[in-house]
């Protein structure tokens, strides 16, 4: 497989960036003016946690373990053949017990990079839609999506602690009322942009993905039936599964499903403009 760069997603990434970097001077300026940028350096040290030990905390939230060729050696050796066909060094492999069909790729560059699977998906898919999967997440990997989204989160981070802590602490009688308030209605105004921003890449990234996915294996009909038949499951799982993974969704290649708010809100686009879009690009490959 030759790999071609989505420059539909660089173009995107370039964009958000620069308009959350903007976001970001103006905002820094309004905390500096109302004697509050004392939040910026201790939601910095927090980011930093955040982007070294992504993998980690992820992990840990979902109660994964790595596993070792021994315990998992058709799983170890599908991730080593889809790895040298994406040109990635081959991750760490995590596997979690859980009764949610999900996959999911952390870890902030390719050569730190962990892709952790389900018991459930693994059970539910055959090998090539498990393949397709795990080529979604290679290719997340590739696009050094964890690193870029690490990055991009850190304003609305910031933005959203400092709405929190300013709720908590702030907002007195004395002199500084004022400022904080201020530095909160700036910091939420920040936090609601820089949100919508984040949601329009991360839903590209999700279409990226299983576009490059789908380049890895040769067969998008087989990630299309894998997400199809995650979402059809999601219906079986129990609600209390769900709520305990929901922060994870962000992450997963496929979120638990929600109302009509929750989608309007979603990381990813829908399963519908999913599976079309990898039918597309079979018929495509087709035709070649």
């Amino acid at each position: 497989m030759e790999w071609k760069p989505d420059w539909g997603l660089r173009g995107r990434m370039v964009l958000t960036m620069f308009l959350l970097f903007a976001l970001y001077l103006v905002f820094v300026g309004v905390l500096v003016q109302t004697n509050s940028a004392v939040f910026l350096p201790l939601m910095g040290v927090f980011v930093l946690v955040q982007f070294f030990f992504s993998d980690r905390i992820a992990l840990y939230s979902m109660g994964a373990k790595e596993v070792s060729e021994e315990e998992y050696p058709e799983l170890h050796a599908t991730v080593s053949r889809l790895s040298q066909q994406a040109d990635l060094p081959k991750p760490t492999l995590a596997v979690a017990d859980t009764s949610v069909p999900n996959a999911f790729a952390a870890g902030r560059s390719q050569q730190n990079a962990t892709v952790c699977v389900t018991t459930e998906l693994l059970r539910t898919l055959d090998r090539d839609e498990l393949e397709g999967v795990i080529a979604h997440e290679l290719a997340h990997v590739k696009n050094r999506d964890v690193m870029v989204m690490t990055i991009a989160s850190f304003l609305s981070t910031v933005a959203f602690m400092i709405v929190r802590m300013g709720f908590w602490f702030g907002g007195g009688r004395n002199r500084q009322g004022g400022g904080i308030i201020v530095a909160i209605v700036a910091s939420l105004i920040v936090w609601i942009v820089s949100f919508f921003l984040i949601r329009t890449l991360s839903r590209y990234r999700e279409f990226a993905a299983d576009r490059g996915g789908a380049l890895i294996t040769g067969r998008p009909s087989a990630l299309a039936s894998a997400l199809m038949k995650i979402d059809g499951r999601m219906d079986r799982v129990p609600q209390e599964d769900l709520r305990e993974q929901s922060e994870m969704n962000a992450f997963f290649i496929l979120p638990a499903k929600g109302g009509t708010i929750t989608k309007l809100f979603s990381t990813h686009p829908s399963t519908e403009k999913r599976v079309d879009r990898l039918r597309d690009l079979e018929r495509g490959m087709e035709t070649r």
